[in-house]
């Protein structure tokens, strides 16, 4: 028995199928977007609620490092870190700031350790002289800020004593002086004294003194006064470094 040809489809019936595949595809394609708009704010919004209202990220605690002159209890009762809430809102501008206000803490660097902690990294200021206001004792570190109150003063640092007219800027060129002195010469030296930026004078353990003069060729001036010294005398300048006199 012969097969029966099927007919062969009219024109008008091949354009209405490819219409219809047309609409398919153009229903697909848009529910596509609908389905991945519905993903995607699906999990902004659980981002969202994991991050600021869920308790899975909150701020539960902080962690200290750098500190040796400050106890962790200063850092954190000036830190002020609030705890129990969303880790994300916390202001670690505003713990900085609060930080910074301690004279120790040269820097500071505040940042979120997910999921639960805020982390306070601090760079302590580095004492290289003792401050005597003679009614207080405070570190000085070398750009001449004063911090930390002590009691006593430590040994191997040398003390710097101020004049009436001595502002922060001769405290600083008192700091650079100290920073510049041999270690032989550091030893020598009972106290720094400093009057104003231009008038600073080494006190020496067995009763001579050093005119130093202002910060300026501090270098050249250590080199200098370490060679005078094998001369003997009451008095060295070195203010002029070129040209260095005793007395």
């Amino acid at each position: 028995m012969a097969r029966r040809e099927r007919p062969r489809p009219s024109p008008q019936d091949r354009m209405r199928r490819a219409f219809a595949r047309r609409q398919r595809a153009r229903r697909w394609l848009t529910w596509r977007y609908v389905v991945a708009a519905v993903l995607l704010v699906g999990a902004v919004g659980f981002g969202v609620y994991a991050i600021y209202f869920s308790s899975w990220l909150r701020a539960d605690g902080v962690q200290v490092v750098g500190n040796a002159q400050l106890s962790e209890k200063q850092v954190l009762a000036t830190a002020d870190v609030p705890l129990g809430g969303p880790l994300a809102t916390v202001d670690l501008h505003a713990i900085e700031v609060r930080l910074k206000s301690l004279a120790t803490v040269k820097s500071v660097d505040v940042s979120r350790t997910w999921p639960h902690d805020v982390r306070i990294e601090i760079v302590e200021r580095t004492p290289v002289a003792v401050l005597d206001r003679g009614d207080r004792l405070t570190n000085l570190d070398a750009t001449g800020v004063a911090f930390g109150r002590l009691a006593k003063a430590p040994a191997g640092l040398p003390r710097v004593k101020v004049g009436p007219g001595a502002d922060g800027d001769a405290l600083a060129e008192g700091a650079a002086v100290v920073v510049a002195l041999d270690p032989a010469v550091a030893e020598m030296v009972d106290f720094v004294e400093v009057r104003t930026v231009d008038e600073i004078d080494l006190h020496l353990r067995d009763g001579r003194l050093v005119r130093w003069g202002s910060a300026e060729q501090a270098e050249d001036k250590a080199a200098v006064l370490l060679e005078l010294l094998n001369r003997k005398a009451q008095v060295y300048d070195v203010s002029v470094p070129g040209a260095p006199t005793t007395s």
